[in-house]
């Protein structure tokens, strides 16, 4: 005969979200009246760990935007101002959370009349980065600054003669070793609890940027007249035109 080992089956570990909900009941005026008191399981923003963690992610992107002033280095954001002013065209590359923010980039450099496009990682490769010519800059947006797919475009910028500018948090990435101008990113941490979503790191890369277009619309002397005239929509074109 053939004894099978004995198994148990153990319930798994509580966490304050799925902690169980406690209460009373009782009959009131022919009615059943609960009160609970607890976590329930975790869902919803009724939750209290939930509300708590979502007041924090405002704590949090608020201490890492007032310490990234501490990482601005005058010389290194004065050069990438110049190399953007300059260009003829500008092209941002980037995977990810990263790549979303550099079309906002794009898209804030289009804003102010310096013509700029969003290479994606892919396209790059396969005849994307002929958009870019020799004086050109490319930005370069990874916050370990080690990204693989971004790797073989910056070989081909190098080639070419594309002024390159990476924003990263590891200066001595390969990224950073290859670029023309590097500008230092901050992340104190993510506002998920796992610190893994690109929530904080997104909003630093998009302040670095708003810091470049803010910069480099005062050295191009840019007039809220050039906005007015490729902005027609929506109620900020209405103000403008008035």
């Amino acid at each position: 005969t053939v004894t099978k080992p004995e198994t148990t089956t153990q319930r798994p570990a509580e966490t304050t979200a799925q902690k169980p909900s406690e209460g009373t009941t009782g009959a009131v005026g022919g009615k059943f009246v609960f009160k609970v008191y607890g976590y329930g399981h975790g869902v919803g923003m009724s939750q209290h760990g939930a509300l708590e963690m979502a007041k924090n992610a405002y704590i949090i992107e608020k201490e890492c935007i007032e310490k990234m002033a501490d990482y601005f280095d005058e010389e290194a954001y004065s050069k990438a101002v110049e190399f953007l002013k300059d260009a003829e065209r500008i092209g941002a590359t980037g995977c990810g959370h990263s790549g979303i923010i550099c079309q906002h980039f794009t898209h804030l450099m289009c804003c102010i009349d310096q013509p700029a496009r969003f290479i994606s990682p892919a396209e790059a490769v396969h005849g994307g980065t002929g958009f870019l010519q020799k004086g050109d800059v490319c930005v370069f947006a990874s916050r370990g600054g080690k990204t693989k797919e971004l790797l073989p475009i910056l070989d081909i910028c190098k080639a070419k003669g594309v002024k390159v500018i990476t924003i990263t948090e590891n200066l001595e990435s390969p990224l950073a070793l290859g670029a023309d101008v590097v500008l230092k990113q901050y992340v104190n941490r993510e506002t998920d609890k796992y610190n893994c979503q690109g929530t904080t790191s997104s909003t630093a890369l998009a302040v670095i940027f708003h810091v470049l277009q803010t910069a480099l619309m005062e050295e191009t002397e840019f007039k809220n007249e050039q906005f007015a005239l490729v902005h027609p929509g929506g109620a900020v074109g209405e103000r403008l035109n008035k």
